[in-house]
């Protein structure tokens, strides 16, 4: 019998077409699983195809990320460490600037009581010197010998001081005539002594005049020498201007 060429070549044919449409129909299919529902209620090929499909990254591009988080990490740890730094260096500047102001004060607190102190000593040693020479003039006055010629002196002295006149030689000489220079000298035989008020001491005084005419200052006894002659020589000064120009019983 003869081959039935034609229909062989007719069932080979179709079944590459059978196995061309069994393929699309698989992939069609395949599509169709991986689609996924959009928000609006709409599905997109493209979508599901990239929500399906896992994200692959290579070696090289871990390997840069890893390397910027290391970068970043490690600027924000310097930025960090500056900070601190910064911050510990502006706490020692201001600690040294409160030293320094410190210092500054101290050295001028010492300063000025070093100055007060000088000036201290350059007023206290001139006050010191004058106070030697009023203490010297001041021994020096009272440095009066205890006899006629120390008594005459000291009395000018404090005759001076009141504004009392006379000299030395007008008492010397009024004294020696008067008492002979014994301040105890008392007199009980003249008109004095008769109307029972004598006179006494060294230019003999009776003791209403010496009352009268006692110099502040000076004792009140009658007999003491320097009250005495200070309170006759200021009776004189009354009476006759002064003891210098008394000549006889006065």
């Amino acid at each position: 019998m003869p081959k039935n060429t034609s229909l062989r070549d007719r069932s080979r044919a179709l079944t590459r077409r059978h196995k061309i449409a069994i393929a699309g129909v698989a992939t069609l299919g395949a599509a169709a699983v991986v689609l996924t529902t959009v928000p609006g209620g709409q599905t997109t090929t493209s979508e599901a195809a990239a929500a399906s499909k896992p994200v692959a990254y290579s070696s090289e591009q871990l390997e840069g990320l890893q390397s910027g988080v290391s970068e970043q990490l490690a600027g924000a740890s310097l930025q960090g460490q500056a900070l601190q730094a910064n911050e510990k260096a502006e706490a020692e500047a201001a600690a040294k600037e409160k030293a320094a102001e410190a210092a500054a004060k101290q050295q001028a607190a010492e300063a000025a009581a070093e100055k007060k102190a000088e000036q201290e000593r350059e007023g206290n040693e001139p006050a010191s010197r004058s106070i030697m020479r009023v203490q010297v003039k001041a021994v020096a006055a009272k440095s009066y010998s205890n006899n006629l010629d120390g008594w005459i002196r000291e009395s000018l002295d404090i005759m001076k001081k009141k504004g009392i006149p006379g000299s030395y030689d007008g008492l010397h000489r009024n004294i020696l005539r008067e008492s002979s220079g014994n301040p105890n000298a008392i007199n009980n035989w003249d008109i004095n002594a008769i109307n029972g008020v004598p006179s006494k001491g060294l230019l003999q005084v009776i003791p209403p005049t010496f009352k009268a005419y006692h110099v502040a200052g000076t004792s009140w006894n009658i007999y003491d020498p320097i009250a005495n002659i200070t309170a006759a020589a200021n009776y004189a000064a009354d009476k006759y201007g002064s003891i210098d120009n008394v000549n006889g019983a006065y």
